[in-house]
């Protein structure tokens, strides 16, 4: 396996999620492009509503933009498409395709994260199979998935001492709570939003980001 993959630098800082209920196809290049500004490194494109000529057009101009400020850019959920326009790489869930087929479609050079909730068995096994990065939450009550399993701080506590991989915490992060998970291990954060809900997106990325400085 490329050395790369298990580079704790690849996967560090803010890491943004787009959300169809806070964005469009009129604004998310906007929004995510003040996320950028305010110092995010990771933006996922997730949307489970439009078409897949709307997704592959939206998804080529933030990869596009994303370079442009040296973040990398993953897909949710659509190996396809992210094999299509040569995403940095992809998120997948429980219930989503295998990440052994992942890693097959997109190549050993391709960031794969996974989300393993509270769970850190998943997360071993995850990290065995080739996983670049693995999730845990919810943390705090979210919005987005208000029905997300509970995590806790000693799952990232223990994480941080068991793997090697990096670890991002999800689930209803903002510039105030964000810091206690970094504090107990997180390598990154990954905001919806505490980010795209703000009236000022670039200084809500800017705070949090400021976090792992």
């Amino acid at each position: 396996m490329d050395s790369s993959l298990t580079n704790p630098s690849k996967i560090s800082g803010l890491y943004v999620i787009t959300d169809t209920n806070l964005m469009d196809e009129s604004n998310l290049i906007e929004k995510v492009r003040l996320s950028l500004k305010g110092g995010a490194k990771i933006v996922q494109f997730r949307d489970k509503v439009s078409n897949q000529n709307t997704k592959l057009n939206l998804a080529k101009q933030l990869k596009q933009l994303c370079q442009s400020y040296q973040a990398w850019f993953i897909i949710n959920d659509d190996i396809q498409l992210a094999k299509q326009i040569a995403a940095d790489g992809v998120h997948i869930g429980k219930d989503d395709q295998d990440i052994i087929q992942a890693r097959k479609q997109l190549g050993d050079k391709a960031i794969i994260g996974v989300s393993c909730y509270n769970d850190l068995e998943r997360a071993s096994q995850m990290q065995a199979l080739g996983a670049s990065y693995v999730a845990f939450g919810r943390f705090f009550p979210s919005k987005t998935k208000p029905d997300a399993p509970q995590a806790d701080l000693a799952t990232l506590q223990k994480a941080k001492t068991s793997l090697t991989i990096p670890i991002v915490a999800i689930g209803g992060i903002t510039a105030h709570n964000a810091q206690s998970l970094i504090d107990a291990g997180a390598d990154s954060v990954a905001v919806i939003q505490g980010v795209f809900a703000s009236e000022n997106i670039q200084s809500q990325s800017q705070q949090i980001q400021d976090l792992f400085c």
